[in-house]
């Protein structure tokens, strides 16, 4: 139909919806149009005073409806009762007045008008305002009450994303910042292409009609809630709203909020029963209150609930339904909202509990967002970028052109088994991208990028060979397959280096996924290695060079060799012994007297979630030290990576592993640590250090060292070892 409507200026109406008359209004609409009509065929037409209909036909809008003949709930204090409150709109039928009925006060027609408006609005490239609805009648009141009563979900009918509003406070200033804070944990959890996340003030709240949109109210300050917002809120709940309270003063239903200030900004054990009665055990930062019930009120709660384990098993999480319209609230007293950096966290060991637990942090909010109705599935993966091939010399571009020119065929194309580089002096979008076809993009002078300086990366390279040619991309499919088809052929002097902002299909040990989030640092070096050399009977040495690279990389520049960055064997970056934050895939291949050596690389950089990044090591040096270190780039910190595992590979082809051990002992987490060696029931032994080749020795209870290997999960390597068979 939509396609069959004929608008000037060449509009086009995106959608045409119906809106439901009753005969009475409709047949008042048609007396009122023929009336206009036969005042315009007058020849001399005098002016007249304003036609008003019938009372009994201004009436019959909502004449023997229960709905709104029925009583009407009393308003609520939005504390203890357990009655429901009313909007602010409810009144009774004899509240009605007689007004004219006319587009400017008839709900019906308005609601028509504004959604034609709003649908040529979206085909419009003019900016046509909202028209403002007339709330000098109370018809239009009693009409949104019937509205609001038939529809058991509010539905959006304009078409804009579903919303989560934030009140955090009146204080102007302090509210702001909550805000951000508060913002930025939920936009963690949910899809911010599906949401919209506001902020609510106080004066918005009491005076614009916003529960109609609203998927989600989060209240989150812990001033006291005034008698007339509480209302308000409460109100929301009613129509079905959902509410996540953090940390607020805000409670009903009978529970009340109780002060413990030996609780207050502390860290705490918490015990979290889920939806489907699973519990999750995390560290958590108390807020000094608890949740108490009322004494004679028992109402049914809701399965999410959180206790303290302490004697009293205080309780700091509540579900609580309300009213019958599928209203509820998750109601909580820890700080979920706040992540182990806070400045409220001061204790180093608090920060260390805090911070392994933030994983479990964001699954108990992803199960309290989804319970209250929020999908939490965020699926939204970027599109894929062109690729850019960028020199880390000047006097390495015109050898490298040469060579790309001889090996590309006719189309400008170099095919591998995983996928095809086309080779471009300029990239337009028609140029199709997918993960088996990327464009790469040889004009230099049309690179620039938010995320990855070159000159940065250019300043921090020291190296002869490694990382001088650059494939880049914004976002990829995995930086593992862009060398696929260059590795055997480029003259190792042209060292081959693949980064990348975001992968969409990183790569891990075994079958693993490499999350690949914004901040962290992602790359594949092509590393080349004689095999009648030091390391090239040693290839298993290579994860641990490049995990020891990136330690050194931050703990050797100036001011910053405290910063607790550690490796694990055999290939993780870790913060102390608590928290992986990087990790390491090689890939080799033996090709004549050559091993081509891929090796890929992640580690955090500026990405605190979901668990931890160097920057956020540094601030917690900072804090602690009261020092003023800069936070580090991932663009400089690949360049440093790369430099140092040049040089280290130098001192083991030049030394062999007593070249490089004491230094990978110096970083290393297992100094005398236990490990079980077959599973949990296994003989323990203790880490004494690696062999010849890398692999791991033990010494047992016997006294005797042995090497082991591990089992081949992908899970932990240092679960579940081995002794490899005697051969």
């Amino acid at each position: 139909m939509e396609d069959r409507l004929q608008m000037a200026d060449g509009l086009v109406p995106q959608k045409i919806v119906s809106v439901h008359l009753q005969d009475c209004t409709l047949k008042a609409l048609e007396d009122q149009a023929s009336n206009k009509q036969a005042q315009a065929l007058q020849q001399n037409p005098e002016p007249s005073a304003e036609s008003k209909p019938e009372p009994d036909v201004m009436e019959c809008i909502g004449r023997d409806d229960p709905e709104v003949l029925g009583a009407q709930p009393t308003l609520g204090t939005g504390d203890a009762s357990g009655s429901e409150p009313a909007g602010e709109g409810d009144r009774g039928v004899g509240s009605v007045k007689h007004c004219p009925l006319h587009l400017s006060s008839c709900h019906e027609c308005l609601e028509l008008e504004n959604s034609t408006i709003e649908s040529v609005k979206f085909a419009s490239a003019e900016n046509i305002p909202d028209l403002p609805y007339d709330h000098s009648g109370s018809l239009e009141d009693v009409a949104d009450d019937i509205r609001l009563e038939r529809e058991w979900r509010r539905v959006n009918i304009t078409g804009k994303a579903p919303n989560i509003l934030f009140y955090v406070g009146s204080a102007p200033q302090k509210s702001l910042g909550r805000f951000q804070e508060v913002r930025s944990v939920l936009a963690d959890c949910v899809d911010t292409d599906s949401y919209t996340l506001y902020h609510l003030s106080r004066e918005s709240a009491l005076r614009d009609p916003w529960s109609d949109n609203c998927l989600l109210l989060v209240i989150a300050t812990q001033e006291a809630i005034p008698e007339d917002l509480s209302q308000k809120f409460m109100a929301y709940l009613s129509q079905g709203g959902k509410v996540l309270g953090l940390c607020s003063s805000f409670t009903f239903a009978g529970f009340r909020v109780t002060s413990k200030s030996v609780l207050e900004e502390t860290v705490q054990n918490l015990v979290f029963s889920k939806a489907d009665q699973t519990q999750v055990k995390l560290s958590v930062l108390s807020s000094g209150y608890v949740y108490e019930e009322s004494p004679g009120e028992r109402r049914t709660l809701g399965k999410l609930q959180g206790h303290l384990e302490n004697g009293n098993k205080d309780r700091l999480i509540v579900q609580v339904p309300f009213g019958t319209r599928g209203g509820e609230a998750v109601l909580c007293q820890v700080h979920l909202e706040l992540p182990p950096s806070s400045s409220v966290v001061q204790a180093q060991e608090d920060f260390d509990l805090l911070k392994s637990s933030n994983i479990r942090r964001y699954e108990v909010l992803r199960e309290i967002l989804t319970t209250l109705g929020l999908n939490c599935d965020i699926k939204h993966v970027p599109a894929l970028t062109p690729l850019y091939l960028l020199p880390a010399t000047e006097e390495i571009w015109d050898p490298l052109m040469r060579w790309l020119g001889k090996h590309v065929d006719p189309e400008g194309v170099i095919k591998s088994s995983k996928l095809s580089l086309k080779f471009l002096s300029s990239y337009t979008s028609e140029i199709e991208i997918n993960p088996s076809a990327l464009p790469v993009v040889t004009d230099v002078e049309a690179f620039s990028s938010e995320n990855f300086n070159l000159d940065i990366y250019r300043q921090n390279l020291q190296t002869k060979r490694l990382g001088k040619v650059i494939l880049f991309a914004e976002v990829t499919p995995t930086t593992m397959n862009l060398l696929d088809g260059l590795m055997f052929e480029i003259p190792q002097e042209m060292g081959l280096i693949a980064i990348a902002v975001r992968q969409t299909q990183g790569k891990g040990r075994g079958a693993n996924a490499w999350l690949s989030p914004m901040g962290c640092a992602l790359s594949t070096l092509l590393v080349s290695i004689p095999l009648r050399s030091q390391l090239g009977q040693r290839i298993p040495f290579v994860q641990h060079l490049m995990s020891l690279a990136v330690v050194e990389a931050v703990r050797s520049i100036a001011e910053y060799q405290d910063i607790n960055l550690r490796v694990k064997w055999p290939n993780d970056i870790y913060y102390s012994d608590l928290m992986k934050l990087g990790g390491v895939l090689v890939n080799s291949t033996l090709l004549g007297e050559t091993f081509y050596i891929l090796i890929g690389c992640g580690f955090n950089v500026s990405n605190s979630n979901p668990t931890i990044c160097i920057n956020d090591l540094i601030t917690e040096y900072n804090k602690q030290h009261r020092a003023e270190l800069k936070p580090l780039r991932t663009d400089s910190l690949i360049a440093r990576t790369v430099t140092v595992l040049e040089k280290l590979i130098d001192t083991f082809q030049d030394k062999g592993p007593d070249g490089v051990l004491p230094l990978y002992y110096k970083y290393w987490v297992h100094s005398g640590q236990r490990v079980r060696l077959g599973g949990l029931e296994g003989p323990e032994v203790w880490i004494v250090g690696l062999d010849d080749s890398g692999f791991l020795q033990v010494q047992e209870e016997d006294g005797e060292v042995v090497t082991v290997h591990p089992d081949g999960n992908s899970f932990d390597m240092l679960r579940n070892l081995i002794i490899p068979k005697q051969q």
